[in-house]
């Protein structure tokens, strides 16, 4: 089966935002490797959810297909931009990170080429010191970024993530006190949509832990000199997740953007 594609138009208009607002490169990856229809709409749903919330926060998204034909440079990625997400999708490619076991029973999606074109775009964008946040395989992809390692498959996941119908699942997240990701939702308990069956494994040494899992698996992370850097396992833009959280986590990112 040839794989499918989501439709990048939807993604191109700029109606409805903030003309002024601060320019925000979204980088996904419009199709990976064995996408079938299923996620195929979660990618678009996903991502027509993350462009709605930073267009409500006053932002101006732009879309940036980490896995497109032809891919942009990053000179052109960062004109004018002032802050860039990198928004999740398919499995890292254990070669990223030095994994060279079996491949994991649950792997899905692995695109090297997406994989590397986003692992320079993060290190780019810290290297300009631009407000950025990681989701979910962003997150995984910020930590392997400055040297850090994945759990390749966990091995108790239903804390993590459902069977298949529904994939994701309420889980329950503590956050560190004096983290970035605690002062932007307000408290240290949180309740987050999460559906992942990677996760960060030796945390990179420019990051540090901000968030855990009941389980002890590293929810969250944030850099630890950049002056703003995000990664957060879970989805603020899945459908079901907290509407007050979501604006909050990208108010956050814009009113950075804006700094900058």
């Amino acid at each position: 089966m040839t794989d499918l594609v989501v439709d990048a138009a939807p993604f191109l208009s700029h109606a409805d935002e903030n003309p002024n607002g601060p320019l925000i490169p979204m980088v996904v990856s419009l199709t990976f490797p064995g996408m079938n229809q299923s996620a195929h709409d979660l990618q678009d749903e996903f991502t027509r959810i993350a462009f709605d919330a930073v267009r409500a926060a006053g932002g101006r998204p732009r879309l940036v297909d980490a896995a497109g034909p032809a891919l942009q440079p990053a000179a052109g990625v960062f004109e004018d931009a002032a802050a860039i997400v990198i928004l999740g999708g398919g499995d890292v490619d254990g070669a990223c990170y030095g994994y060279d076991g079996p491949a994991p029973a649950n792997e899905y999606g692995v695109d090297r080429r997406a994989d590397d074109y986003c692992i320079n775009l993060i290190q780019d964008a810290v290297s300009r010191d631009l407000p950025t946040l990681a989701i979910c395989r962003g997150s995984q992809l910020l930590n392997v970024a400055f040297g850090g390692t994945l759990i390749p498959d966990i091995a108790e996941w239903p804390m993590h993530r459902g069977t298949g119908s529904p994939l994701f699942v309420d889980e329950d997240v503590i956050l560190e006190e004096d983290s970035k990701i605690a002062r932007i939702m307000g408290r240290t308990a949180v309740t987050v949509r999460n559906g992942h069956h990677q996760a960060v494994a030796d945390v990179a040494p420019a990051l540090r832990a901000t968030a855990h899992a009941h389980d002890g698996i590293v929810e969250g992370t944030e850099h630890r000199d950049a002056s703003w850097v995000v990664g957060i396992q879970w989805h603020p833009e899945e459908p079901e997740a907290n509407l007050a959280d979501r604006a909050s986590i990208f108010s956050a990112l814009v009113e950075q953007a804006s700094k900058a």
